[in-house]
């Protein structure tokens, strides 16, 4: 499908919340919006957005808690 993926959990906050999106700027702009409604108080610092870059993943890339699409996952 060729989407993105964001974890909250990725950039070290206790928060179960995965954001899915088409690109990097529609991730950013989802998390902005969760951060907002779910984190009162966190302010999106350059430093905080790199941190988010960086955690943002192609989908299915890096998973450790879902399937791996592979034929040996089960």
């Amino acid at each position: 499908m060729g989407g993105m993926v964001l974890k909250c959990r990725d950039v070290g906050v206790d928060c179960d919340e995965v954001i899915h999106g088409h690109n990097e700027v529609e991730i950013l702009q989802k998390a902005a919006a969760h951060a907002k409604d779910c984190h009162q108080g966190v302010q999106i610092t350059p430093a905080l957005q790199a941190k988010l870059k960086a955690a943002i993943k192609n989908e299915g890339q890096g998973s450790s808690s879902g399937c791996c699409g592979g034929s040996s996952c089960g």
